[in-house]
């Protein structure tokens, strides 16, 4: 009997989704089958959002999920899905599928594809009439099981054959309770259940892409438009320079190391060589349980909400001394309630060495980034995004240059002789 395959992820927040795309038409899948290495693609799909009601923390009232359309078999079959770069396997509800949080979605017929089959956790094949290796995977406080699947898989005109997860069992809490069928894992292939389970790998590999990355532009009213990009950066979302980070750890997470905490700018002695995961399939902010615990005694957030205007800039530094500071704005790191009642926003994640202690910057951090996503070179890209009413100067003081203790002095210096 083949062996039961589990997987679970660091600890995943009551909601970790974000991030998707509209999917390809019958048209596009044909032209596309035929496609030449070396032409490369790319492509950028509208993301759709979702608000639900939060019931696990008094202050925040709503998580945020985005979502949007992929393609899978031939014909083909939609589905909506969250792109995850903290998870590495597309998993879809299947017809096998009888639970609540399957029947209400749209569900993956293997028999009605002509293009499928049926394999296990390894690639091969299925024998008939032979048991078939299972998966089963922690979302929060969900989890999905189910069963390994090779097909052609779509993302809007950006096609490729590969291995998914057809879910045979999902729980309820917290499927049910978004519209959204299934997740697309965009991390690194460490955290994939094997290379084909891989998408980006699959299409980089296969120079599917224009460029070997992705990018992610969040929106932060409805005014906007949010959109990730396959194989491309747009220059339209971005304001200011590009700042890139290697990814340190083999870790499958998208995950880069930090110089220190900053506030407004100024690196304190927090939390030096923590590490930081950017994660498109979360609503939260999340760090180490004894940082959050100096950095609640550091700000001083007021529970009245009366000292919201008067907070620091709070950030990460990266590239040494002299290096930058991915800021976030009080409204980002502080949730602020219909009652008018205001805390710290950061949950508590203890994550030990060697890939911790870590920081998992979700969406608030994703709404303020235009974020580049680069598998060839392992690089995680940000820049001010450009939103509404963002300026040069405004994107300058987000993505600030570290204060040394140098340009402290001078400054102090200044002041002294005006």
């Amino acid at each position: 009997v083949p062996p039961n395959v589990s997987q679970s992820h660091l600890p995943r927040f009551l909601m970790r989704f974000a991030c998707l795309f509209a999917g390809c038409v019958a048209a596009e899948y044909k032209d596309v089958s035929n496609h030449q290495a070396g032409t490369g693609l790319s492509h950028s799909v509208r993301l759709e959002k979702q608000l639900v009601k939060d019931s696990s923390r008094m202050q925040q009232a709503h998580k945020t999920a985005y979502f949007g359309k992929i393609s899978i078999g031939a014909p083909p079959q939609e589905f909506s899905v969250v792109f995850d770069t903290g998870s590495g396997n597309l998993m879809l509800p299947s017809t096998y599928c009888r639970s609540n949080a399957c029947t209400q979605h749209h569900r993956y017929s293997r028999k009605a594809s002509s293009t499928a089959r049926d394999i296990q956790y390894d690639g091969t094949p299925v024998a008939a009439g032979g048991a078939r290796d299972q998966i089963t995977v922690t979302f929060g406080t969900g989890e999905i099981s189910g069963v390994f699947i090779q097909d052609d898989i779509c993302v809007g005109s950006i096609c490729d054959n590969g291995y998914f997860v057809a879910a045979t069992e999902e729980t309820d809490d917290p499927f049910s309770s978004f519209n959204f069928d299934g997740v697309l894992g965009l991390a690194l292939q460490e955290m994939s259940q094997g290379p084909q389970f891989n998408m980006m790998d699959r299409m980089v590999n296969n120079h599917r892409l224009k460029k070997p990355l992705f990018s992610v532009f969040l929106s932060d009213s409805d005014s906007e438009v949010s959109e990730i990009t396959f194989g491309d950066i747009k220059q339209e979302h971005t304001i200011g320079d590009m700042v890139w980070a290697p990814v340190s750890r083999p870790s499958g997470y998208w995950q880069i190391e930090i110089g220190e905490i900053a506030i407004n700018d100024s690196p304190t002695n927090m939390c030096k060589g923590c590490q930081v995961a950017v994660d498109t399939g979360t609503s939260q902010l999340a760090g180490p349980t004894d940082v959050i615990s100096d950095l609640t005694k550091s700000l001083k957030v007021k529970s009245d909400c009366s000292n919201m205007e008067s907070l620091p800039k709070l950030g990460f530094t990266i590239g040494g001394s002299g290096g930058r500071v991915l800021n976030l704005d009080p409204v980002d790191y502080v949730d602020r309630s219909e009652q008018n009642t205001c805390e710290l926003s950061l949950m508590p994640l203890d994550v030990p060495p060697p890939n911790g202690p870590l920081f998992i910057l979700g969406d608030p951090f994703l709404r303020k980034y235009y974020t580049v996503y680069d598998r060839e070179h392992k690089r995680v890209g940000f820049s001010a995004a450009q939103h509404v009413g963002m300026t040069t100067a405004k994107a300058r003081a987000l993505l600030a240059t570290v204060k040394t203790e140098k340009s402290q002095n001078l400054r102090r210096v200044h002041v002294a002789e005006a």
